[in-house]
């Protein structure tokens, strides 16, 4: 990894790469192929599937960030996540844990009902779920840290010693925190993966994944599966997240702060029942996050008093918070996880993850965290959560779950 800091490799990766006119931003590349020096002579790239500069530079940077050896980009987050298990075989077992992303659930369910693989799913912020690891002996084991969308913690130094010690290997879905406030390479994880839609991007017009190997050897072996099934991110995407990847950290700065503003305020709020954020005292998993993270990110949770109606009037109510899928970028988003991320999942599946009607999702951007704060204050006074009746204009909200197969 290079000795530079964080946000010289994001600013600075690629910079003057072009060779020809001179140019300090790297030009796009939209040619989908590229002539042969000779016969049987081929150049750098000759394909647009197989390789291109914008991609290779994003993928550069990220790999020097996450401290990897290869980084592979993605058409789109879950694509990222698709590959990583082409490395599992039919009869290869896969651990999950119980909390992962509902699009991941999915994605792996789905593979274990075709046959394609065997699947686990355990609870892994447990302490037996460590010698669950070893009883099982899996190819893979899957780590989300912090959780989607309950934040908890997983114990990644733990987890891969446990999975090492039988032969697995361990990936890490690190979208939460992105490689500015986390890096589990540095842990032992074998294979990082994240959504640059969200972070890495920062403004929610880009949508992409990355994969990235602590070995030059899994990495070769993951972008030789990604040119095979033709997952590989497009030339004028990674042109523009590499754009966003370049004011990560001081876009991570303002996330944080006003996200911990934020989760103070619904500490204290009589409307909350309780709030998921490790950057507070009271989480039961602060000196963890203080341990592998290097911060505690812009995403917050919470439950809302009462009951659906409750959270629907609340959710229709605010006006600095959009209602929509997503996370990460600069504007602040809000979501119920149960009818809109994680529709995909089983109820009681959802359930037992802790996503139930009272989830609210936050993520927080980085306006003015007073007008963030007051826009809260307000909807709080004109809902009152768990103590009136939703009005008839809130109950008529449209809060219905999507159809599983579209998120």
């Amino acid at each position: 990894m290079s000795q530079r800091n964080k946000s010289t490799v994001a600013v600075r990766h690629g910079i003057e790469a072009d060779k020809h006119h001179g140019a300090v931003v790297p030009p796009l590349y939209l040619s989908t192929t590229y002539s042969f020096a000779d016969f049987d002579t081929k150049r750098d790239y000759d394909y647009g599937r197989s390789g291109n500069p914008n991609r290779d530079i994003l993928a550069e940077a990220l790999a020097q960030l996450e401290g990897g050896e290869k980084g592979i980009i993605t058409a789109t987050g879950m694509a990222a996540v698709h590959l990583v298990t082409q490395l599992l075989n039919h009869d290869d077992t896969l651990v999950i844990p119980h909390d992962c992303y509902g699009g991941s659930y999915r994605l792996f369910t789905s593979l274990e009902k075709r046959g394609l693989l065997k699947l686990k799913v355990l609870d892994l912020t447990r302490a037996d779920s460590l010698a669950q690891i070893a009883e099982i002996k899996p190819k893979l084991v899957w780590i989300e840290t912090p959780s989607n969308p309950i934040l908890r913690l997983t114990d990644i130094d733990a987890v891969v010693n446990a999975a090492h010690a039988v032969g697995a290997l361990v990936g890490a879905d690190n979208t939460f925190l992105s490689p500015a406030l986390q890096n589990p390479i540095s842990f032992g994880v074998d294979i990082v993966v994240h959504s640059t839609t969200k972070y890495i991007n920062g403004h929610s017009d880009v949508v992409g994944g990355a994969v990235i190997a602590k070995t030059q050897e899994l990495g070769d072996e993951l972008a030789w599966w990604a040119n095979n099934i033709g997952i590989t991110g497009a030339p004028f995407d990674s042109y523009l997240t590499l754009r966003g990847l370049r004011t990560l950290k001081v876009r991570l700065k303002q996330h944080e702060e006003n996200a911990l503003a934020i989760a103070k305020y619904l500490e204290q709020s009589e409307y909350v029942r309780k709030v998921y954020y490790p950057g507070l005292e009271s989480h039961p998993q602060h000196e963890l996050a203080k341990k592998q993270q290097l911060g505690f990110g812009g995403m917050v949770s919470f439950d809302i008093a009462g009951g659906l109606e409750d959270a629907a009037a609340f959710l229709t109510t605010v006006k600095e918070f959009s209602l929509a899928e997503s996370l990460g970028g600069v504007e602040s988003l809000i979501c119920h996880p149960a009818t809109m991320t994680h529709a995909g999942m089983e109820p009681k599946a959802r359930l037992e993850a802790g996503v139930g009607d009272t989830l609210i999702r936050i993520s927080v951007g980085i306006e003015e965290v007073a007008d963030l704060l007051a826009d809260l204050e307000v909807a709080f006074a004109k809902t009152q959560p768990g103590k009136a009746p939703a009005s008839a204009d809130s109950k008529a909200c449209k809060l219905t779950p999507a159809h599983p197969a579209l998120w």
